[in-house]
């Protein structure tokens, strides 16, 4: 039973990373992007950007994520809308598909289901067990006459 419900848990999970990353997976163009340093224009100070090419302007985006180590001159893809080239992401398995938030959430998410799940069942009622053991299956017929 455990085997089963943590499998649906994963096909559940791995469909909802499939249709709700932004920017979309299936309708994105994914392009190479250079790690560069440029200059923050709020701070003044300079700061990485993935700097990405869409035919007809350059852009750049943040590619700092947690646990993610870049450096410049790094080559990586980024995937980007069509229509929003500027909120373009990094396309990497951690950060694009699982991100910490999610990841965390769901592994909780999975604990407290599966707890509720076995108190409610773990301890049936008296008159739940007496009805479970008086139980006999009616033999069915192989075919309808």
């Amino acid at each position: 039973m455990y085997k089963g419900v943590f499998i649906l848990y994963l096909v559940c999970f791995c469909c909802y990373l499939l249709f709700t990353r932004q920017p979309d997976y299936f309708d994105g163009v994914k392009v190479p992007a250079q790690i560069v340093q440029q200059l923050d224009s709020s701070s003044s100070k300079p700061v990485l950007k993935a700097v990405f090419n869409t035919g007809t302007k350059e852009y750049a985006v943040n590619p700092h994520y947690v646990f993610r180590n870049i450096t410049e001159g790094q080559s990586l893809t980024v995937i980007y809308e069509t229509g929003m080239p500027e909120k373009g992401a990094v396309y990497t398995f951690w950060g694009y598909w699982i991100t910490w938030g999610e990841l965390l959430m769901s592994i909780v998410l999975c604990f407290v289901l599966f707890q509720i799940a076995v108190s409610v069942t773990n301890n049936p009622s008296p008159e739940s067990l007496i009805e479970q053991m008086e139980f006999k299956e009616e033999k069915k017929k192989k075919y309808l006459d």
